[in-house]
């Protein structure tokens, strides 16, 4: 390449930089109703089985939607499902497809990062749609939000167990453009030992807009241009299968990234399998995830509590992202005040 023609490449990098720097405005979806036409997608882990497919049909057939499948669903090719590109066609051909009323991810995994520096943010924001997943989904929340200004819902993919509890949750929160209100963890039939327990780790109530998902995910998304941004937001971390010292390691590069200072409040949800290993434990004196959760934010000045029931749970709420919540540490609570559709 000469030396014009890169200088004109560099500043074309820099211009396209500089745009994606600028977060768009928030715009919300349409609620969806009985009958909707749902894209179904895996822009992460593949899933080849015919049963699993099948009961993700089931699913989404019981609350009355119509099924579109990406024509990538269900591949696998190489050492992965499909290639980037071949992903990325499935999300932008639903959200340009007309007849598609929302987007659903089959399920998380790993994979979507790879997609988030091909995505066209601009087409996204000129179809606003429902798009709904979690765990590995967190990557394209946080870089939907970001760069289209899209209101995205974190919630059951449709490979989970759909109890009833998120049942409920996932009905209104599809179905109403109404706020979703105050929600709290399933009722329990044993107060002395609750199935989902909440604890207070920091008094007091924040109202803000909320963000977050998986924190292996946005750790991983750290130094990226896709990273998440705190400043004035209640902050929602969850995550599974990580042993206290990784979730220490992964907490401790958001404290030292500034995100805690960012943040008005922080919620850590249901953390499944989040302890010590039995088997050759990675060290030689562990410590519990509670240990962990009160040593990094106890000396915050910000109210954190833990235990919500979102994302790696089965009883699972389905939260608009972006939208204007009250957190309640004491309660155990988040009051969602504003609509995530329209």
């Amino acid at each position: 390449m000469n030396r014009r023609n890169f200088l004109t490449a560099a500043g074309a990098a820099i211009a396209i930089g500089t745009t994606q720097a600028q977060t768009k405005s928030l715009i919300k979806p349409r609620k969806l109703n009985p009958g909707a036409t749902i894209g179904l997608i895996s822009p992460a882990t593949p899933t080849t089985n015919p049963d699993a497919l099948a009961n993700a049909d089931r699913a989404l057939k019981f609350f009355g939607f119509k099924v579109k499948v990406g024509k990538n669903v269900g591949r696998r090719a190489g050492y992965f499902g499909s290639s980037p590109e071949e992903r990325l066609d499935d999300l932008h051909a639903m959200f340009r497809d007309a007849e598609v009323d929302a987007v659903f991810a089959l399920r998380g995994g790993y994979g979507s990062q790879h997609l988030l520096d091909r995505i066209d943010y601009d087409l996204i924001r000129r179809h606003p749609k429902i798009f709904l997943g979690y765990s590995d989904i967190t990557a394209l929340h946080l870089a939907i939000n970001k760069y289209a200004g899209l209101v995205t819902f974190h919630g059951p993919n449709m490979l989970s167990e759909f109890t009833d509890y998120t049942q409920q949750h996932f009905r209104r929160a599809m179905f109403d453009h109404k706020p979703l209100g105050v929600l709290s963890n399933p009722p329990e039939n044993n107060p002395i030992r609750p199935h989902h327990p909440i604890r207070t780790i920091r008094s007091g109530t924040a109202t803000a807009p909320i963000i977050g998902g998986n924190l292996t995910l946005i750790s991983t998304l750290m130094g990226t241009p896709y990273e998440i941004d705190c400043r004035g937001k209640i902050l929602l971390l969850e995550d599974i299968g990580e042993e206290p010292y990784r979730m220490d390691r992964m907490l401790t590069q958001l404290r030292l990234a500034g995100k805690f200072k960012d943040a008005v409040g922080i919620i850590v949800g249901e953390c499944v399998d989040c302890a010590p290993s039995d088997f050759k434990p990675s060290l030689g004196s562990n410590f519990s995830l509670g240990e962990v959760l009160d040593a990094m934010l106890k000396p915050l000045t910000v109210p954190v509590f833990y235990g919500l029931t979102f994302g790696h749970t089965d009883d699972q709420l389905t939260l608009p992202l972006g939208v204007l919540a009250t957190m309640n540490a004491d309660q155990g609570t988040l009051e969602i005040k504003e609509s995530g559709s329209l």
